[in-house]
């Protein structure tokens, strides 16, 4: 990928630094012509820590791409975010979880602009605007709660009454659709029954919080 290190390489191996080897690695990795692996377990925190220290040495940052392209889906002309805290917001839902203290959270990645609390967004799905009244940053299983979400940053949404996973949240005055997200339909077909009728109702919800989470299961 880099001539310059492989003339390095073939005069003396030795002279190669681990810096110049993490650039070239990013870079080749940007483009997309490498696909960085690293070996662990998550039992016993294997590996982990030397996989985030990849992740921030190799991976690009939200300042390496000029702008996320998405839809207006009002006029449905192409429009573009950069990756600025002064554009309008927008950010994208990946992942629906249920909390037993907080609730419904919405893991959500801020591509531009600025989420306070307490505030507005529009859901371009519904063309509805949701109310977020709190926004944590997640740490494992433990929640920080912030003030407001950033250009760049990834926090849990509560409050919001219809968000499922891949809708995009963005300015209720600059609408834009981001990337859809494409689920695999399902290949194995169970049935399940309550044991006794007072569990219909627990099972009903207990079905609707899994399939909310998950959008492979119908």
């Amino acid at each position: 990928h880099d001539d310059t290190l492989m003339e390095k390489y073939f005069e003396d191996p030795n002279s190669i630094s681990e810096r110049e080897i993490l650039t070239a690695l990013r870079e080749a990795t940007i483009a997309g012509d490498f696909v960085p692996m690293t070996c662990g377990s998550a039992f016993k925190n294997k590996g982990v820590q030397t996989m985030l220290d990849y992740v921030m040495e190799i991976m690009p940052s939200p300042l390496d791409t000029e702008a996320i392209v998405g839809m207006n889906p009002r006029s449905e002309e192409e429009t573009k975010r950069p990756p600025s805290v002064d554009a309008p917001f927008s950010s994208l839902a990946f992942k629906i979880a249920t909390d037993p203290f907080v609730g419904r959270l919405c893991f959500t990645r801020a591509y531009s602009g600025v989420l306070e609390s307490g505030s507005y967004v529009l859901n371009t799905r519904t063309m509805k605007k949701e109310r977020i009244s709190r926004i944590f940053q997640m740490h494992a299983n433990k929640q920080n709660q912030i003030d407001a979400l950033q250009a760049g940053d990834i926090a849990a949404l509560v409050g919001f009454k219809d968000i499922k996973t891949g809708d995009t949240l963005c300015d209720l005055d600059h609408p834009i659709v981001l990337e859809s997200m494409d689920f695999p339909d399902p290949v194995i077909g169970i049935a399940i029954e309550p044991k006794t009728q007072a569990d219909v109702d627990k099972l009903g919800m207990a079905l609707g919080k899994l399939t909310e989470e998950d959008p492979t299961l119908t």
